[in-house]
């Protein structure tokens, strides 16, 4: 494809003028036999290696190949400095005309810009205003820019420009860059607290035919080849991580994309990373002791602390985390008992404090209410006792079978983390997948779609087991930002298309 091609755009985000500048110099360049972009390239050192070591460098005079990106270019006649950057860092280049020589160093001032990625053979010496910097030998281009990179103060202060060019925001935001690899940081510490207890690490279908393990609306799509719709998963493999609990497996867990068709929030997206992780033999008591250690090993490690702010909230991770009752805490805010108020009663009482609720059944009106009332709660707190008809996969407590042995933490007055003790009664299970089959058939898209193969395998035998799960939610109210500026690639919709046709 050509590069002076015929360009037909309805926005551009640089003056035409400035792009066909660069389009002239490129032209320039291969009528000088320059190749613009090149396959390869020889680095010898990273620039933070120079730099560590720079007074051995400069004492040897020993000449080596570095790369980068110019990140400012400042000509003064017969010499010249740019910034050289990498993902390492970026030191001072002098290019002069005295040892690049006439047409190399002229060649350069007239046909290299800001932007443009090179390799400079050089040795180190210091300015005389004490700089450390590096004196070009040679040149060589490895890219050429075409479009000129925004000025890192006017530049993208839109967010959603900032989100759709996100290598801009990044390239232009250094701390927006340390964000992400303390993100990695986050899901490196809870990879290796699972396996330090003797995790095992799991991979499952992303695909599947029945969406279990939460309460959401899927994104659906076709499967050519069985002539069947599929659905992506809405939880980190709940009903397959517990398939291997009867397969002989013990402590597996899981990290992986979920994907729910719902609204975007500063704390939802429709495609999120989550953990879940199952263990045998144990119950939600235990798993709360695995959730609270995990958050308190996050802080510490990614963050170097346990005291947070996040949405205007105070919390610290440290200590034990206090137990609050659904439907004490539902009753304290509200005035209203979840387990005895009919569903008019419920309704009104959502009316009265101007929350809107979608559905009218029993269990979609509870959960409305719930969420009221949890906006209120700074936390860390442990919310149990949650009603079995909000938590379809949850075993029944024995002293009271309207409740469940589930927990959730609260932080920030958002449900960050859900874990229960696993329902593995088949017959039960079979009952309570009914009564979602039902909600789904009047309507509710969050109600949970059954899995009847599911609970053939309960009818082979589960034993006792305990999950919890959490997502990159938690990180994002660490860091006290809107998911969405956590996530490196949002979704976006799709703005004005830029056409590039080839000059026939």
């Amino acid at each position: 494809m050509s590069v002076a091609n015929n360009i037909k755009a309805t926005e551009v985000n640089t003056k035409l003028s400035e792009r066909d500048e660069r389009l002239k110099k490129l032209t320039e360049l291969k009528e000088k036999k320059y190749v613009a972009y090149p396959a390869k390239t020889k680095r010898d050192f990273e620039i933070i290696s120079i730099l560590n070591d720079f007074v051995k460098f400069e004492e040897s005079a020993k000449e080596f190949n570095i790369v980068g990106r110019l990140r400012s270019v400042r000509s003064h006649g017969n010499l010249t400095f740019v910034n050289l950057e990498d993902a390492s860092g970026n030191i001072q280049i002098a290019l002069s005309k005295k040892e690049l020589g006439d047409v190399k160093y002229k060649d350069f001032v007239k046909l290299i810009d800001n932007g443009d990625f090179i390799q400079i053979n050089g040795s180190c010496f210091t300015t005389h205003k004490g700089e450390k910097s590096v004196m070009a030998k040679d040149w060589i281009l490895l890219t050429k820019a075409l479009r000129p990179i925004p000025d890192a103060w006017y530049g993208l202060k839109d967010d959603e420009d900032r989100y759709r060019k996100r290598y801009l925001d990044l390239l232009l935001n250094p701390e927006m860059r340390d964000t992400f690899y303390k993100r990695a940081k986050f899901w490196e510490v809870a990879r290796d607290f699972m396996k330090q207890r003797g995790f095992f690490e799991v991979e499952t279908p992303t695909l599947e035919t029945t969406t279990g393990g939460a309460e959401a609306n899927p994104f659906k799509t076709h499967h050519e080849d069985y002539d069947l719709d599929v659905y992506l998963r809405i939880s980190v493999g709940e009903l397959w991580q517990k398939r291997l609990m009867a397969a002989g497996y013990e402590k597996v867990f899981e990290v992986g994309r979920v994907y729910r068709n719902e609204g975007s929030s500063p704390d939802h997206l429709q495609e999120f990373t989550n953990l879940e992780f199952y263990m045998a033999y144990a119950d939600y008591e235990i798993g709360m002791k695995i959730a609270q250690e995990l958050y308190q090993e996050i802080a510490t490690k990614v963050f170097g602390k346990t005291k947070f702010i996040t949405k205007g909230f105070e919390y610290d991770l440290a200590g034990e985390w206090p137990k609050i009752d659904y439907q004490a805490e539902v009753l304290k805010q509200t005035g209203i008992d979840v387990l005895k108020a009919s569903e008019e009663e419920m309704k009104n009482k959502l009316s009265e404090l101007q929350v809107k609720y979608e559905g009218d059944n029993r269990e979609r009106l509870m959960d409305t209410l719930w969420k009221y009332c949890r906006k209120n709660i700074a936390g860390p707190v442990f919310l149990i006792n949650h009603p079995k008809l909000v938590s379809p996969l949850a075993k029944a407590k024995i002293d009271n079978p309207e409740l469940t042995e589930r927990f959730q933490i609260i932080i920030a007055g958002s449900e960050i983390g859900n874990g229960f003790s696993e329902l593995n009664d088949p017959v039960d299970q079979y009952n309570r997948f009914s009564l979602q089959q039902t909600l789904l058939d009047k309507g509710d898209k969050e109600a949970m779609m059954p899995d009847w193969e599911f609970v053939e395998m309960l009818e082979y035998g589960m034993p006792p087991t305990c999950g919890f799960g959490f997502g990159e939610r938690l990180f994002a109210f660490m860091m006290d930002k809107p998911i969405r500026e956590t996530t490196l690639f949002p979704l976006m919709k799709p703005k004005l298309e830029i056409e590039i046709e080839d000059e026939k």
